[in-house]
């Protein structure tokens, strides 16, 4: 905890405000989320359908809007955008809170993707500039620890809350994010973005969008990438799968535990792993070792173990392994996007990046349910664990083509 202060205490006040309030967010959204398809079904009654309706429609609402988002903040300025997107997310929880019919559920699914699509890249854009070339990678390293922290209390809490009630829970979480935006109106410094030009918004959001799409490292970096993002949500599709099968009715507490284990690995190694990484990687190393460490995880299930303790600690091992991978890459692939836009643009770049890795995980799960569904034991194991492989391959590919380095960043036209 003392090293933690001391890093993030190095940083300037809006660095520090920016990790605190990525704290709260995920406090707010994770205290409500896990418990919202219960919710639907048991609470208000809601066939399979509707529920899968309202779930997907945040998601992809979120996912499809991140590009949007991005653009916005890079029009507008950052701060406009965190600052909207957490107060519609509140407005999203109190309706959440009311609300009884599909119709309205919708909509507030649907609020509560765009506000995380409106902030999620404003945030890191703004935390990239903030820091500057030289603590990039270690700002988003303290940001991780925060974003981790969120994680593992939001849950805690929601439980607890549920005593009461489900709309106790929704008033919790809406008051979180009106107090992250009256704390952000307030404090965060604003960041005018670049002068635009005299030329129409949507003539220069279209010049935009086709400098993200012709940048060529970028694209390639994007879609080595994308299998990271399939592997990371296995902790909520084939981990909870396996102990279903291994464990019956108790699942929830076996995979909650599992979930506790990948957040506290994250927490616990974070700062340590980054510190290392640096002084003995290069970005493009420790993204690749991050991506075949997240591949090995899959390995200790793929034989068949005997025994429910051995069970669990193959799902455990595997989430800690998961969480340890994407620790020591993520500072490094922040870091990687920035560069690769040529420091312009970057709120833009890291919707588009959020939008692809979106799509990657809707493909991603469709398949490994499909696999699962072939009633192959070791297949999804091994399918996953040669994606992590596959993905660190292509890393080293694109960098050793010198595709990663500063010099692959286009001029602008």
């Amino acid at each position: 905890m003392k090293r933690l202060r001391v890093h993030v205490t190095s940083f300037d006040r809006p660095s520090r405000l920016l990790m605190v309030n990525q704290f709260a967010i995920n406090l707010g959204f994770y205290m409500l989320m896990p418990y919202l398809a219960d919710h639907l079904a048991h609470g208000l009654g809601l066939a399979a359908w509707a529920v899968g309706l309202v779930l997907g429609v945040r998601n992809l609402t979120q996912q499809g809007m991140f590009l949007v988002g991005g653009t916005l903040a890079d029009r507008y300025g950052c701060k406009p955008m965190i600052l909207t997107g957490c107060a519609l997310r509140s407005v999203a929880f109190v309706l959440l809170a009311v609300a009884d019919s599909l119709s309205a559920l919708v909509a507030a699914s649907a609020l509560t993707g765009l506000a995380g699509a409106l902030f999620n890249p404003a945030v890191r854009a703004y935390l990239a500039a903030d820091a500057g070339e030289e603590r990039r990678v270690a700002a988003f390293a303290a940001f991780n620890v925060f974003y981790q922290a969120g994680i593992l209390v939001g849950p805690l809490a929601g439980l607890a809350l549920l005593a009461w009630d489900f709309s106790a829970v929704c008033t919790v979480a809406a008051l979180i994010f009106g107090a992250l935006s009256v704390l952000q109106a307030r404090a965060l410094p604003a960041r005018p973005p670049a002068g635009r030009g005299a030329e129409p918004a949507w003539r220069a959001v279209a010049a935009d969008w086709r400098t993200v799409a012709a940048n060529r490292p970028f694209v390639l970096f994007a879609a080595a990438m994308s299998g990271s993002y399939v592997l990371a949500f296995q902790v909520y599709l084939a981990l909870p799968l396996q102990a279903r099968a291994l464990f019956g009715r108790h699942t929830a507490v076996v995979t909650g535990a599992v979930f506790a284990a990948s957040a506290l690995a994250a927490l616990a190694g974070q700062l340590r792993l980054t510190a290392w990484a640096q002084r003995t990687l290069s970005g493009p190393q420790a993204v690749a070792y991050g991506l075949m460490l997240m591949g090995a995880a899959f390995l200790p299930l793929l034989p068949r173990v005997p025994g429910a303790a051995a069970g669990a600690g193959a799902l455990t091992v595997c989430a800690v392994l998961l969480a340890g991978g994407g620790a020591l890459l993520y500072p490094f692939e922040m870091d990687t996007v920035v560069r690769l836009s040529g420091d312009r643009l970057v709120a833009t770049y890291y919707g588009a990046y959020s939008t692809a890795s979106g799509i990657a995980v809707s493909l991603g799960n469709l398949a490994v349910g499909a696999l699962f569904d072939t009633g192959v034991r070791w297949l999804p194991w091994a399918a996953l664990a040669a994606t992590g492989l596959g993905c660190a391959g292509l890393v080293v590919r694109l960098h050793r083509a010198g595709h990663l380095g500063a010099s692959a960043v286009p001029v602008p036209g």
